[in-house]
């Protein structure tokens, strides 16, 4: 979909990440249990799914808070392909949500509590070097796939829009993470959307390697920012040499690799009005759902 001029010059933000599952209450159960999350409102069916999304109605959709960020989970009927078992972190269909954490070593041990997931990391949390942030993490699957962040921030460096944050030891969402084919062109496709690029870094070595899963990770990393709080957008540009995969041309939003962001105009609230919910792709087929997109 093509944006038109009053929606190209409108500010845009990121309200929700919403993930395709094969089923609502298990993925929820799942989400609940390891990371704190918390079903906001009744599972939407019908027009409020199309409504709200752009997505077909069939199915189930149930909304889950963490902290103040937004998930959105869908269960098409019937359910679509699952996660591509071979994925890596540089293919080009990844996209992870990174996960804020007050303590790595409680949020880590919180999850390993829990069955199902499966690691990408390996050897457990990284610390990064400081020219890489100097952050912890932990990268992993959910039970269906979808890859996810566990995010630690340096003492004297946690970004003001995290101190004092309640809860523990999983805060909220950070970033939204997508592999990119080419850092410029994505820049420019979302600077047109709002966001603004606020900093980045060359990511390479063992610790990157290891918090990978992927021999020889290199990726340049580029912050993208919108006008309002957390969550933001972050490009991973890996290295050629790592041969990243397109996204399947046949992936379909039902299938459970086809993780999207909710954008909704800077200033209304993560519900706008009732209106055109409107789905877009990015250069590289990451998904978009604009709500409450001008004509």
């Amino acid at each position: 979909m093509a944006l038109s001029a009053e929606a190209a010059r409108s500010g845009w933000r990121i309200a929700a990440i919403g993930l395709s599952t094969g089923c609502v209450a298990r993925l929820a159960a799942f989400y609940e249990a390891a990371f704190g999350c918390r079903p906001e409102g009744p599972a939407l069916a019908g027009a409020a799914i199309r409504r709200l999304t752009g997505l077909p109605g069939q199915g189930t959709l149930q909304r889950l808070r963490l902290g103040a960020q937004a998930i959105e989970l869908w269960a098409a009927d019937p359910p679509g392909r699952p996660y591509p078992v071979d994925s890596r972190s540089c293919d080009l269909w990844f996209q992870h949500m990174a996960i804020v954490v007050a303590d790595m070593r409680a949020a880590y041990a919180q999850l390993l509590r829990q069955p199902g997931w499966n690691p990408i990391s390996v050897d457990g949390p990284q610390r990064l070097p400081a020219s890489s942030g100097g952050v912890t993490a932990f990268k992993f699957r959910d039970p269906e796939g979808h890859p996810l962040e566990l995010l630690e921030f340096p003492a004297d460096r946690w970004p003001p829009a995290w101190r004092g944050a309640p809860g523990g030891p999983c805060l909220g969402i950070d970033h939204s993470a997508i592999a990119v084919s080419d850092s410029a062109a994505s820049i420019a496709f979302y600077a047109a959307l709002g966001f603004a690029v606020a900093g980045g870094s060359a990511n390479a070595g063992p610790e990157q390697a290891r918090l990978d899963g992927l021999p020889g990770a290199e990726a340049t990393v580029t912050a993208l920012r919108p006008a309002a709080a957390p969550p933001h957008l972050e490009l991973l540009g890996y290295a050629p040499a790592l041969r990243p995969r397109p996204r399947p041309v046949d992936l379909r939003e039902t299938d459970l690799a086809a993780t999207r962001l909710r954008l909704v105009p800077t200033g209304a609230p993560d519900d706008p009005a009732p209106g055109a919910a409107r789905l877009l792709r990015d250069p590289d087929g990451h998904g978009l759902v604009l709500a409450g997109a001008p004509g």
